[in-house]
């Protein structure tokens, strides 16, 4: 039995580049407490150990997901059942996974993925994907919410930019699932834009928890004004 709902308004992506000394269990969920704190609605976590810290610290929804590069594997959110199956153990609510049409790892069909975590698991999936294609194919194969996520991140969007508002529109156009924007909002403005063109939900990432990406563009701007 699945006894969560989709969070509504504003999710913040708790995560730090592996290198960074934010990339802590400790510290990953203290900004994910002070993000419920402060008026969020869920929090989306990346692997099983940061998810568990988060799981204790907070109540509201936890989007989890686990990132894997695999050999000869493009996709890496959460690319396997077993990837699922941990970030599930972990605490989290919702399971995201890339759900884009590109070849799974080992065969693996994306509607029986999500069967599996449907059933096996009992937990929600989030379907990140990068075209409209692919989102009805992810909401046709059981997903309980969709996202732009990858838009801009694959070999048929890497053109693009997000945030895909167009894609978004999209989406809430044709699909009868809650539908998520994620992906390169970098202020209220864009995420009130991203609701007003129907999003259910705004995943916010860099622009309120990425430190390491904000004050290396400070450095680099400001070294390059003292050189000038």
């Amino acid at each position: 039995m699945i006894n969560c709902q989709i969070p509504t308004g504003l999710i913040v992506s708790c995560q730090a580049p592996a290198d960074s000394p934010l990339h802590d269990p400790i510290v990953i969920a203290a900004m994910a407490r002070t993000a419920i704190n402060r008026g969020a609605s869920g929090v989306r976590i990346d692997t099983p150990a940061h998810v568990a810290a988060v799981r204790q610290q907070v109540s509201a929804p936890v989007i989890g997901i686990w990132k894997q590069q695999l050999a000869g594997c493009e996709i890496y959110i959460t690319p396997r059942f077993e990837d699922a199956r941990a970030i599930a153990l972990a605490g989290a609510d919702i399971i995201a996974i890339d759900a884009t049409l590109r070849n799974r790892p080992a065969g693996e069909d994306l509607k029986t993925l999500i069967d599996r975590i449907h059933k096996e698991l009992g937990k929600l999936v989030m379907a990140d994907v990068d075209t409209i294609e692919s989102a009805i194919a992810a909401a046709e194969a059981g997903a309980d919410t969709v996202g732009t996520t990858l838009f801009g991140y694959t070999p048929q969007t890497e053109s693009f930019s997000p945030p895909g508002f167009d894609l978004l529109a999209q989406m809430v156009a044709k699909l009868k699932i809650p539908v998520i924007c994620e992906g390169g909002i970098s202020g209220p403005s864009m995420a009130q834009k991203a609701l007003n063109l129907g999003a259910t939900a705004v995943v916010v990432g860099g622009d309120i928890t990425g430190i390491d990406i904000k004050v290396t563009a400070y450095a680099s701007f400001i070294q390059l004004t003292v050189d000038s």
